[in-house]
């Protein structure tokens, strides 16, 4: 009996140490479209944790926003004989040619925010984006209401990319939130290299061309102070309101000062863990679901302080 019950433990050994010897081969590569950014920054720390977790080696390609450096950067990747591939691709057009190259070479992908047009991929983690600027755009419609601004005050956007599925949801959704509340938006630029230049240019000419204008919506965080500065060199401060998409470190004062009225923030640590855990999950011969809609916290002083701690690690990466 002692026997047998040895021979099951040391059966266990093998393959519990083969699995974790299989896992601790891994390789993984994140294609992201500008590391420089700091939402893909957050990401790329959740990636990088749940890989450790995982005993996954991982490798971070920035394409600069760059689609020839994108493919480049993928085909660097398959080179090195990855076993995974987690793209945060450009637009959702570009993330096509990355699939169809992962498909060739017979790599499991999946597609961490912004989407594809088509294309086969094993998941897609996404932000309710739709959601979460609805919700945004129902805590901007509630301050113009309290200011009275509502009746003849217009919204003027600052939006990402809208070929982007993540672009049109979130115009969408804050859209549909304005529409209930009959205030108007007025004026819509989409960035293209999300400078702080361009930020700043576009916000005065919203600011010039629109004069009944009582809110600016940045559908991004860390071009902020480009919006804030053209709200101030036209002497506009206490009359244009100023809201964002995603989150900055500095954006836990400048909410509770009432700088900024609110933001939908993403939880990109957070998507970039659930990255990595879906591809364990995948070669452990667990469920994988087609997609996972990861919600937004959106953030006023209201709510603030209750929302601190999940909004330090998930949505800011601060341990």
């Amino acid at each position: 009996m002692k026997i047998v019950f040895l021979k099951i433990i040391i059966l266990f050994c093998v393959v519990f140490n083969y699995s974790f010897a299989n896992q601790e081969n891994k390789k993984l590569a994140y294609i992201v479209s500008d590391m420089s950014i700091p939402f893909w920054k957050i990401m790329s720390k959740g990636i990088k944790a749940k890989a450790d977790e995982f005993g996954y080696e991982v490798e971070f390609y920035s394409s600069n926003n760059l689609k020839k450096v994108e493919l480049l950067n993928l085909v660097n990747a398959l080179d090195k004989k990855v076993d995974g591939l987690i793209i945060s691709p450009i637009n959702s057009s570009s993330a096509v040619t990355l699939l169809e190259l992962a498909k060739n070479a017979n790599i499991p992908v999946v597609i961490s925010d912004i989407g594809t047009d088509k294309g086969e991929y094993l998941s897609f983690i996404s932000s309710d984006n739709k959601m979460g600027a609805y919700e945004l755009g129902k805590i901007l419609s509630k301050k113009m209401i309290e200011l009275n601004w509502h009746k003849d005050g217009t919204v003027g956007i600052i939006s990402i990319p809208q070929k982007r599925t993540n672009g049109k949801e979130r115009t969408s959704g804050f859209l549909e939130a304005l529409n209930e509340a009959n205030i108007k938006s007025d004026g819509i630029y989409q960035q293209v290299d999300f400078s702080y230049e361009e930020t700043y240019n576009y916000s005065k000419k919203l600011i010039n061309e629109k004069p009944n204008l009582r809110a600016i919506w940045l559908q991004g965080s860390d071009k902020y102070k480009g919006a804030l500065n053209a709200i101030k060199d036209s002497k506009k401060e206490g009359e244009i309101l100023f809201i964002c998409f995603d989150a900055e470190p500095e954006f836990l004062d400048l909410i509770p000062k009432g700088v900024l009225v609110g933001s939908a923030m993403q939880q990109p640590y957070l998507m970039g863990s659930k990255a990595v855990e879906v591809l364990n999950n995948y070669w452990n011969k667990k469920e994988v679901n087609k997609e996972y809609k990861l919600p937004i916290l959106a953030i006023s002083k209201d709510n603030i302080q209750e929302n601190l701690p999940t909004i330090k690690i998930n949505v800011l990466g601060i341990k």
